[in-house]
């Protein structure tokens, strides 16, 4: 929980990307903001482009966005990134399959 932030909460994870991984199209029921630690990956939100993002590099997802996409552009080199959410407290799941 954010104790400057009444009702809100930060989550971060680790998302590992095995080469040739994908997600399926997806939301969050938060704020987003993702940082690739390792490899290159792809991603798309609804009405977006196509991005392609290397290590180093970031992208953001406003609450509700409709994710189409994340996937390693590589098919023989794994891919990391961490995912930042801000989400309402006890929001329930993370990620909602759309």
């Amino acid at each position: 929980r954010l104790p400057n932030v009444p009702g809100k909460s930060i989550t971060t994870v680790v998302v590992a990307f095995p080469p040739n991984a994908y997600t399926p199209r997806h939301r969050h029921p938060g704020s987003v903001s993702a940082f690739v630690l390792k490899g290159t990956l792809r991603s798309q939100l609804a009405g977006g482009p196509v991005g392609t993002y290397a290590q180093g590099q970031t992208w953001f997802e406003p609450p509700g966005a409709i994710h189409l996409f994340a996937e390693n552009a590589s098919t023989t080199e794994p891919a990391e990134l961490l995912a930042t959410f801000i989400a309402d407290d006890d929001c329930g799941p993370l990620t909602i399959p759309d």
